[in-house]
Parts: C-alpha cells; sequence; structure tokens
C-alpha cells in the first residue's frame, strides 16, 4: 500500500487496532504494577519544600483584606487605599 493512501481496508485497520490495543493493555497493566520508571510515592513521604516567607506587603494585604474600608461595593480590593496605609504605617 502506498504511503499516504486514504483507504485502508477492513483487515488492515482491524490488525492495527489490535496491535494498538494489545500495547495499550500491556502498558496500562505495567503502570498498575508499578513498573516502566512509574514512581509512586505516597502522600506522607514526599518531602514537601518548605513554605516561602511572605513580604511585608503581603502580610498586610492578607491582614487587611477583609476590612470593609479597603473594600469597593462591588467586592474587589481598593489596592490603591491599602498602599497609601500601607506606607504611612510602615512610616510609623
Amino acid at each position: 500500500m502506498p504511503v499516504g493512501s486514504a483507504y485502508i481496508d477492513f483487515d488492515e485497520r482491524k490488525a492495527l487496532k489490535d496491535a494498538f490495543m494489545e500495547g495499550y493493555e500491556l502498558g496500562f497493566a505495567a503502570g498498575q504494577r508499578g513498573q516502566a520508571g512509574v514512581q509512586r510515592m505516597a502522600r506522607g513521604l514526599a518531602r514537601q519544600q518548605p513554605k516561602r516567607k511572605l513580604s511585608a506587603w503581603q502580610k498586610f494585604v492578607k491582614a487587611n483584606s477583609r476590612k470593609k474600608e479597603f473594600r469597593y461595593r462591588d467586592g474587589k480590593l481598593n489596592l490603591k487605599k491599602m498602599g497609601v496605609a500601607y506606607r504611612r504605617k510602615k512610616r510609623r
């Protein structure tokens, strides 16, 4: 059969499908057994990287983001007002 032919007869299609399914089943079974380079780690055993320290601005936003003083009516944060308050607080 020439390369690029658009027609594949039924027997060839069935053979290709069977070969694909056989390979898929083998790969799936190997993954279930933990073979083929698949490494599984238990949740508690995996090392977690330490969390990064928050900056002073991030701490300020976290502490004051729920206050009505820094919210618009639609619920968004008024970051400009927060920035002014943060700089004022930092000056003290």
